[in-house]
């Protein structure tokens, strides 16, 4: 989710408008359950801040003292810290230097890294996956060894400082896949083996650089179970490498019990089902609902928690006031203060 905000085994169904539908529900394997990693990950994704510093917004504890927002973060209980990295942005925010910047801060303030590669020149998510322009006419095979050689490069400039990274996210929100159309496989089911190469890809460039880090896979729409098991089985189908299970989940105040219940059933479903971990990569909710988000994390940590293999929650740009971009999901007030929402990480 940025601004915009899927079983193969047999004939797809569920994917939306133009999809047909399979109402024949296919055998379920089910999976070991992984063993779960110790600590839990109490996170964000603050990948706007150097950017917003650049722009002059400052940061300020609940006290109202100015702070490196790191810091201000850590003092809400985030120990985890999740960055998103695109291949070539017009505007160089969050390429591999503001990366390496920003990661190295995140280093120095004793926390955890999540490298979120997008694959693209600008945000990646459900209603776009476009090509970086400078791979705009490769075919699938080539554009699986760019995944890995921007994978590997980009993991070998973060090791070459002294960086530790814990997870590797392969794709931003790829519930319908990346890299469109190649690795879109809705469009044909055998663009799932293009999309299994290019997980692939990413998966053997990281295990050659970080390989303790655990690989990614990350959907949109946690709640919707028809759509992860879409997606992971037919990844699973061809062969596909990963060892977590992301999900996102942007509630509204009022529909986030509902919802956090479906997300559970998809957390227990991935992990008896495919023997991975899983993970929520992202979760936001009005700026203007504090307290309902607040009570929204608690309840998501606590789930998360519960899930067997469950291994965090990250709040998508939490620092991101409420005039920043026109993005109104945040949980920093319009003075740069850190809203009743944050107080869900505090553990």
């Amino acid at each position: 989710m940025k601004f915009s905000f899927l079983l193969l085994l047999g004939l797809l169904f569920g994917m939306g408008a133009g999809c047909s539908k399979d109402e024949t529900e296919p055998v379920v394997i089910v999976a070991e359950p992984p063993t779960p990693s110790t600590g839990f990950a109490y996170g964000a994704d603050p990948s706007w801040m150097t950017q917003m510093e650049a722009s002059n917004y400052k940061f300020y504890n609940s006290s109202g003292a100015a702070q490196d927002l790191l810091a201000v973060l850590r003092g809400k209980g985030i120990e985890a810290i999740r960055l998103r990295v695109w291949v070539n942005p017009a505007n160089g925010w969050c390429n591999t230097a503001d990366l390496l910047v920003k990661a190295r801060r995140a280093k120095a303030a004793g926390m955890r890294l999540l490298v979120d590669f997008h694959y693209s020149d600008s945000w990646a998510d459900p209603g776009q996956q476009t090509k970086p322009a400078g791979w705009a006419g490769q075919n699938a095979s080539a554009l699986a060894q760019s995944v890995y050689d921007h994978t590997l490069t980009t993991l070998t400039t973060l090791k070459a400082a002294g960086v530790p990274v814990e997870w590797v996210q392969i794709g931003n929100e790829i519930s319908d896949g990346m890299l469109w159309p190649e690795g879109r496989p809705s469009l044909s089911a055998a663009n799932f083996q293009n999309l299994a190469a290019m997980i692939n890809s990413g998966q053997r460039a990281t295990a050659e650089v970080y390989p303790a880090a655990k690989v990614i896979v990350h959907v949109a729409n946690g709640q919707n179970l028809t759509n992860a098991r879409w997606i992971f089985d037919g990844l699973r189908a061809q062969g596909a490498r990963w060892d977590v299970c992301g999900l996102s989940v942007y509630p509204t105040a009022t529909n986030w019990p509902a919802l956090n219940q479906q997300v559970l059933a998809t957390m227990q479903d991935v992990v008896s089902r495919y023997g991975k971990e899983v993970m929520i990569c992202e979760a936001g909710m009005s700026v203007a609902d504090a307290i309902p988000c607040r009570e929204f994390l608690r309840d998501l940590i606590a789930k998360t928690q519960a899930a067997p293999g469950g291994l965090g929650v990250f709040y998508w740009e939490p620092q991101a006031y409420s005039n920043w971009q026109g993005y109104t999901l945040g949980a920093f007030d319009s003075n740069g203060r850190p809203t009743a929402a944050m107080d869900a990480f505090v553990h």
